[in-house]
């Protein structure tokens, strides 16, 4: 099989959807072997069927260190790559990830995430209380999406609200595919750099905050560099996607006004819109990158052992054998089964959070605004980092 150019294929997009490439590629021979722009050769996994199949078998298919395929030049001692793996959940397998997760799993329950309710709520209120003050036009990302997940994660995990706007900076460069390996690794050490300090801080004085609670429970279990790679993990993740899903979702609602009048009649149908919506535009271009532990099959593709394999979220969760009719947004339908949160052990931990966040902000503005729309140029959507979005979204009502 010959293998494709040197590409970003798997970041591909056309508006919300997967670019036509990866939709031919899935709905064609499933799978293929790509060189990615780091100089790593990665299956690509598009199916929906095929995608579920990886993510959930890691006796096959185990977590693949970044280091590995993100490194291929200069490569970190094997003392640098332990210090920078620990803690973080989507680097190790079972029964090393098992360990981590069974600390945390605890407070992302229904039950515990209900108690920040009231919080988010009143979050959202204060920053639609600012829009309306300020006036019209509004950019809706660091008016309205940024900020909100940002306090919500902040406030969790303990990190001081000053320092939000140096955790972004960091956040934005490790996820900015135009920067450098160099660029985006510096961030990384300089974001664990910074967790390390904060969990050393809450160490001597451990609150309510996630950081204390671990700290007092499972303190004697984690060291302090598992605990800031767990910081870090949640810092990261818990910011970027649910405020690109908050922009981009509110974007998506406007270019479908059916299904944005729908929303506004059928207000509970809230919860079955976000799980469309997490469907959709799956934000998060790829799940966790693999390395076959054994020969494998895929989409009938024989794969040796040791290669890196990478599911394709976007291109799965439009796949044709998922439901019908998968290029149409339709609130009504829920989406049982989308893999926008991945799938399988490594399936998001702070799910329950994103979901409750979007539940409570996505009504409450347009509550605010009825005659919310756009205004001025196109949507600048943000192709070049992992986790999709838009930079901007002027807005008047």
């Amino acid at each position: 099989m010959s293998e494709a150019p040197a590409t970003q294929l798997h970041t591909s997009r056309a508006g919300f959807g997967p670019a036509p490439e990866l939709t031919a590629l899935r709905d064609g021979e499933g799978v293929r072997r790509v060189t990615m722009p780091f100089g790593a050769d990665v299956w690509m996994v598009t199916r929906y069927a095929d995608v579920r199949e990886v993510l959930s078998d890691h006796g096959r298919f185990a977590m693949a260190v970044e280091s590995d395929f993100l490194m291929p030049v200069a490569q970190p001692s094997e003392e640098k790559k332990a210090q920078m793996r620990a803690g973080n959940l989507l680097a190790f397998d079972p029964p090393e990830h098992t360990r981590l997760r069974r600390m945390l799993t605890p407070e992302f329950t229904a039950r515990r995430i209900s108690r920040l309710e009231p919080r988010v709520g009143a979050l959202v209120e204060e920053h639609l209380d600012a829009m309306e003050r300020a006036g019209a036009p509004a950019d809706l990302v660091p008016s309205f999406a940024m900020p909100i997940p940002s306090l919500v994660i902040c406030e969790l995990l303990g990190v001081p609200y000053a320092d939000r706007s140096g955790f972004g900076d960091r956040a934005r460069r490790i996820l900015d595919l135009r920067l450098s390996l160099e660029e985006r690794a510096a961030a990384r050490v300089e974001s664990r750099l910074y967790m390390i300090d904060l969990v050393t801080r809450i160490k001597a004085d451990p609150g309510d905050e996630l950081l204390g609670m671990l700290l007092r429970e499972h303190g004697d279990d984690l060291t302090v560099n598992e605990m800031a790679g767990i910081g870090n993990l949640l810092l990261l993740a818990g910011h970027e996607t649910t405020a690109n899903m908050l922009a981009l979702g509110t974007l998506a609602l406007l270019r479908n006004p059916d299904q944005l009048e729908l929303l506004r009649e059928q207000p509970e149908l809230i919860e079955p819109a976000i799980e469309e919506l997490l469907r959709w535009l799956s934000i998060v271009h790829s799940g966790t990158m693999k390395i076959t532990r054994t020969e494998v099959v895929i989409a009938g593709q024989v794969i040796p052992p040791g290669e890196f394999v990478m599911c394709v979220l976007p291109a799965a969760n439009r796949d044709p054998a998922l439901m019908s009719d998968p290029e149409r947004l339709d609130i009504t339908r829920g989406t049982p089964g989308h893999v926008a949160f991945g799938h399988g052990v490594h399936h998001c931990l702070g799910a329950p959070l994103a979901r409750m966040e979007m539940r409570i902000a996505f009504p409450a503005l347009l509550r605010r605004f009825p005659g919310l729309r756009t205004v001025g140029a196109e949507a600048h959507f943000r192709d070049s980092s992992v986790v999709y979005g838009v930079t901007s979204l002027d807005v008047t009502w």
